[in-house]
């Protein structure tokens, strides 16, 4: 594969392809919005291994634990794409740690449905 993983076909339209969907110039393809979860989810679970929640707080030790993983998400994924997932990571993790703290304080949980389907 060359430099710019699944997005570069070894020409300069695939390098301009590439760094068209990291700028957000061009929406990504299927298999391009897949090739990036799975280096997200990578990343993820480097940084879950090395005890890391914040990513972007934490910028410096991330990328000394998790410098190739990083690199791939970064590759892989469109730029704001990468600033969202971490920040939505912080915010899944701290809202499941709520979650936990209530249901051991005595809250019953509440099963919610957020389709649009007509209510009986």
């Amino acid at each position: 594969m060359g430099l710019f993983g699944i997005f570069s076909s070894g020409s300069d339209e695939g390098d301009k392809r590439a760094q068209e969907v990291r700028t957000g110039a061009v929406a990504p393809l299927r298999a391009e919005r897949q090739k990036c979860w799975e280096a997200r989810d990578g990343y993820f679970a480097c940084l879950d291994a090395n005890g890391i929640v914040d990513a972007l707080k934490d910028e410096k030790k991330a990328a000394k634990a998790c410098k190739s993983e990083a690199a791939d998400f970064e590759r892989d994924c469109a730029a704001q794409w990468v600033t969202y997932f971490k920040k939505w990571r912080v915010q899944d993790i701290q809202k499941k740690a709520r979650l936990k703290e209530l249901e051991a304080q005595g809250a019953n949980k509440m099963d919610i449905s957020t389709d649009f389907t007509e209510r009986k």
